[in-house]
């Protein structure tokens, strides 16, 4: 069954709602790793999974029915599907069924000692484990064009800003470093926890293994082994410890927490970007067809760093929401995170697919104008010079408490003079 993802919206129906992210704003590929057929895909690589180990693990699976559920893995159909739920009213069991029948010399093992959150949270951390490369390598993408630009404005002085006013100098190259220093961290981050993404495993309806230790004649080392052998199935180095009905939800939010630590990086520095902009110093890049307003011809306006400051907030409102979700399990588990889930965590990695296509289009293209960085700078230079000066009477065995005094009351009335127009 051949499955397209619509790339933009020439291509999507006008009639019914569509996620703005996805139509708009995220590639291709990220959409493909959260659709209905790569998830069922992913159940199915799941199951055969278990049957694989099963089998090996001399279990009533047998070789043959491993084989049958390999051939047909690539068989389905996502209607067929939608019109078994509507009879069980169970997702699941819709798929159980759809499976067995394109693989029926298999039908009676599929899903063999295991709960719907086996497949579901085991196949969810698979596509969430495949994202996350996504996203990284996306995120190595902006991090290269930025650094690009920090390397380019390394020398280049501007004047630097406290409390958004005229404080020592600094360079363009420093002041685009600390947004660079905040994605590489955010990279480093998003690796380490990666790598640490354990899978669900082996486990019941409430967290135990009591189904396995029946069916291995209650070897619990046998057992052991068996989540061992899926866990390397799966291409996973190891599995939580405990578990209830479902992996600990905390997982999601720290899941979300590294995703919106991109957003607040990308989001610093759009934002320094939009008031750069404001005072002519530097600009995002632009086409020469771009309408910046359909009243004020003249205007070009940030709207790349706008657009991606608007996504960021909207990433950074989602890790909260599943930190409620994980603080309100009941027990082993309650389904009211189900809908949340489903929503919020492929929503959260569409949009940081997009955040990140859109800042590396920004870093690659970012534009400087020199005359106004210089006139900038021109125009508080002498300011810039009291610190300094403040060193030399110091060295000169001045008071330095007194000659901030004096310094700071010449300047303030210099200031106010500037202000009025004076020269």
């Amino acid at each position: 069954m051949g499955f397209r993802v619509p790339e933009r919206e020439d291509s999507v129906s006008q009639e019914l709602y569509v996620d703005p992210v996805a139509q708009r704003y995220a590639s291709a590929k990220m959409q493909s790793l959260f659709s209905p057929l790569e998830r069922a895909k992913t159940w199915r690589d799941v199951w055969i999974a278990l049957a694989r180990v099963e089998n090996a693990a001399g279990l009533p699976v047998t070789t043959e029915q491993v084989a049958a559920l390999e051939r047909a893995r690539g068989e389905i159909d996502l209607d067929r599907v939608a019109a078994i739920e509507r009879e069980t009213r169970h997702d699941v069991m819709a798929h159980i069924h759809h499976y067995g029948e394109v693989a029926p010399e298999a039908a009676g093992i599929i899903h063999l000692g295991v709960t719907s959150c086996f497949v579901t949270d085991n196949a969810d951390l698979v596509l969430f484990r495949k994202a996350l490369v996504a996203v990284e390598n996306r995120l190595l993408l902006a991090i290269h064009a930025l650094g690009g630009f920090c390397r380019q404005q390394a020398h280049v002085p501007t004047l630097g800003l406290t409390h958004l006013q005229p404080a020592q100098l600094t360079t363009l190259g420093k002041r685009a470093s600390l947004w660079l220093q905040d994605l590489v961290d955010a990279y480093k981050d998003l690796v380490e926890f990666r790598q640490r993404l354990p899978l669900r495993g082996l486990k019941g309806t409430t967290g135990t293994q009591a189904t396995f230790l029946h069916l291995c004649g209650g070897d619990g080392d046998k057992v052991d082994q068996l989540e061992s052998e899926l866990a390397k199935e799966l291409g996973f180095d190891r599995v939580f410890d405990l578990c209830g009905q479902t992996y600990p939800r905390i997982w999601d939010h720290k899941l979300a927490s590294r995703l919106s630590d991109i957003a607040i990086a990308v989001n610093k520095a759009a934002t320094d970007l939009r008031l750069l902009q404001s005072w002519g110093e530097v600009e995002e890049p632009y086409e020469k067809t771009q309408v910046g307003s359909s009243a004020m011809p003249y205007k070009r306006n940030p709207m790349r760093s706008e657009r991606l400051c608007a996504l960021c907030r909207h990433v950074m409102t989602l890790a909260p929401g599943l930190g409620q979700l994980a603080a309100n399990q009941w027990m082993e588990r309650t389904l009211d995170d189900s809908a949340q889930r489903r929503v919020q965590i492929p929503g959260i990695f569409l949009a940081v697919d997009a955040i990140l296509i859109i800042a590396r289009n920004v870093f690659s293209g970012l534009i400087v104008h020199d005359d106004v960085r210089m006139k900038r700078i021109d125009e508080h230079l002498p300011f810039m010079a009291a610190e300094e000066l403040l060193m030399e009477g110091v060295s000169r065995g001045g008071d330095r408490q007194e000659l901030h005094e004096q310094i700071r009351t010449h300047a303030w009335a210099a200031r106010e003079a500037v202000v009025r127009g004076e020269k």
